[in-house]
């Protein structure tokens, strides 16, 4: 499946909205969001007419991008989601956290999404006992997360693990460091995903 391979900054600046794709940088003044916050290309400090398909549109690629997913592939989460008891919006959300990919960089084994799918295609983790090597595998409760012997001495590893004893952990997960272990004591709640995220626009834009 084909994935966008230019810079990562640029998707914040067009998204008008910090995505984190860069790890460390992006708590740093280097960040190229904190420096030029405005849309990419010449016309970037133009004043745009904001519509309704618009704004629903950039809700729906704000949540996209931060997940680098393609467009097929978040759509047929949406399927998904709107096929299951409770607010659509909501069990997309979950659907999307509970990624493999997602619960590793959230465990602390990544520095950012985009390298704990490039670690878990490598080979570098197994859940319950067995490797599984497919980021957008769902994790379920109870399931125990671990870095596979051979590589727990990796340096991004031990550099996210660093980032993460700064940033905290979420409620519904349990790490253990000095294993390089992580337990999924339930699926995420409404609370537990961030705040900012309107997922309602994303419903309404699949709606319409």
């Amino acid at each position: 499946m084909a994935r966008y391979s230019g810079p990562a900054c640029r998707l914040c600046r067009r998204e008008l909205k910090k995505l984190f794709l860069k790890g460390s940088r992006c708590y740093t003044d280097k960040c190229a969001f904190e420096r030029r916050g405005y849309p990419p290309g010449q016309h970037g400090w133009s004043r745009v007419k904001v519509t309704d398909y618009g704004t629903h549109l950039r809700e729906k690629q704000r949540v996209k991008r931060t997940h680098s997913l393609a467009e097929r592939q978040f759509r047929r989460y949406f399927q998904m989601a709107s096929r299951q008891t409770g607010a659509t919006g909501e069990n997309l959300l979950v659907i999307l956290e509970i990624r493999l990919d997602s619960t590793i960089f959230h465990l602390g084994f990544a520095r950012t999404r985009a390298e704990a799918r490039q670690l878990v295609m490598h080979g570098h983790f197994q859940v319950n006992g067995r490797k599984v090597d497919i980021p957008s595998y769902q994790v379920k409760a109870q399931d125990v997360i671990e870095v596979r012997e051979k590589s727990r001495k990796m340096g991004s590893i031990l550099d996210a693990l660093e980032m993460r004893a700064q940033r905290g952990l979420p409620a519904w997960l349990e790490q253990d460091r000095e294993k390089f272990r992580g337990v999924v004591k339930s699926h995420p709640r409404r609370d537990d995903i961030h705040p900012d995220v309107l997922e309602q626009l994303i419903v309404e834009y699949y709606s319409r």
